[in-house]
């Protein structure tokens, strides 16, 4: 495989979400040729109206593009997707690059990379992490599963993406460190609305709090980024509430397999469930920060 560059490559793109239409939007603004399906045709409009040249299905798309990139929400939008009768890996010629970039489960990476080889095609399996920010600002970090030959080919379309861009393994090693990174950040959360829960009821300003702890040792992305937005009451997705329990469901899942105890991440999965149920599952992960209140007989919306 050589190199991708603009002009000598099709580029495919399924999934125009809160982060796949910002990436998606990169590789047309660097002079790539984009072909793209997503559920929604509406959603992809923006990316139409700049060029984007439309397909009505998954399989469309793979046979129209050199290299296919996935975004999409649960495992079972990239089996489909991907595996199934009209989707990628059907259209997909011999040589292309499949490169899954949604956050899905390890052993369908690894599903995926064995039925692309039985089809001389190459597979990847990259989630991102970054979120909505992250996206539009092309600074994802991108963990790699899969092997270097194909990770270099591609390198310069992921590169249009992110800033950090590292192979940890092979087939589903990069969902594995996706797991990784959620169950940092799921704690995390809890944390940080805590924290300013205390800091509210304590009566502090919190915008002059997050000037004091964020660039200290209690500095984090989710303070730093979220931080602002919880204060302001934006709740705003930039990541799903309804995803996060998704992914961390595939690290509970994955460290039952593996016989850990992580009484820290089951305890955070328990937290988002009751985001979840009352109402706010297209909110975004900060959005634990209602619940959390809810808890103290606050009203995070109307606290004044």
């Amino acid at each position: 495989m050589s190199n991708r560059a603009p002009g000598a490559t099709r580029v495919g793109w399924i999934g125009t979400g809160v982060m796949g239409s910002s990436m998606c939007g990169h590789l047309l603004a660097r002079g790539y040729a984009v072909t793209l399906h997503t559920r929604t045709r509406a959603r992809a409009e923006p990316l139409l109206g700049r060029g984007a040249a439309w397909a009505d299905s998954p399989r469309a798309v793979a046979a129209a593009s050199d290299v296919i990139f996935t975004m999409v929400g649960f495992p079972r939008d990239v089996r489909a997707c991907v595996l199934g009768d009209d989707g990628a890996l059907a259209g997909a010629r011999p040589g292309a690059v499949l490169v899954d970039m949604s956050t899905s489960e390890p052993a369908l990476a690894r599903e995926i990379a064995e039925a692309a080889a039985k089809r001389d095609v190459h597979a990847l399996d990259a989630p991102v992490s970054g979120g909505d920010v992250g996206a539009r600002e092309a600074r994802l970090s991108i963990m790699v599963g899969g092997d270097q030959a194909t990770l270099e080919a591609v390198r310069p379309l992921l590169d249009v993406m992110g800033r950090t861009v590292v192979l940890q393994g092979g087939p589903g090693a990069g969902q594995h460190t996706k797991m990784v990174n959620q169950i940092l950040i799921a704690s995390g959360m809890i944390g940080v609305c805590e924290a300013l829960l205390y800091g509210f009821r304590a009566g502090l300003d919190l915008p002059r709090i997050l000037e004091s702890v964020a660039s200290g040792a209690a500095g984090s992305w989710s303070l730093s980024n979220y931080g602002p937005r919880i204060i302001a009451g934006n709740f705003d997705p930039g990541f799903f509430v309804e995803h996060f329990i998704k992914d961390m469901a595939i690290a509970l899942d994955e460290s039952r397999r593996m016989g850990l105890a992580l009484p820290g991440l089951a305890l955070a999965q328990q937290l988002y469930l009751s985001v979840q149920a009352s109402g706010w599952g297209r909110n975004g992960t900060h959005a634990l920060q209602l619940a959390l209140a809810k808890l103290s007989g606050i009203d995070w919306t109307r606290r004044g």
